[in-house]
């Protein structure tokens, strides 16, 4: 399974959407809804997911899910 389909997965735990809706260039909150609460759960969950530590400053850096795929890719 790749980055993508991962995130798809996590995402969908959080936020009601179809995963097959999420692209790489959906927007978490403006695209797909998602809440600062959803966000900071969702943030959460991958940090889990992936064994990794996601600082607020790189968080300001991702736009849409793209941007965390390509960030999770370069972890």
């Amino acid at each position: 399974m790749d980055i993508l389909e991962m995130l798809k997965e996590i995402i969908c735990e959080y936020v009601e959407t179809d995963p097959d809706e999420i692209t790489a260039e959906s927007s978490l909150r403006y695209d797909l809804g998602a809440s600062s609460f959803d966000l900071m759960n969702i943030g959460t969950a991958i940090e889990e997911k992936f064994k990794i530590t996601i600082k607020a400053s790189d968080l300001t850096k991702i736009k849409n899910v793209g941007d965390l795929v390509a960030f999770l890719e370069n972890k």
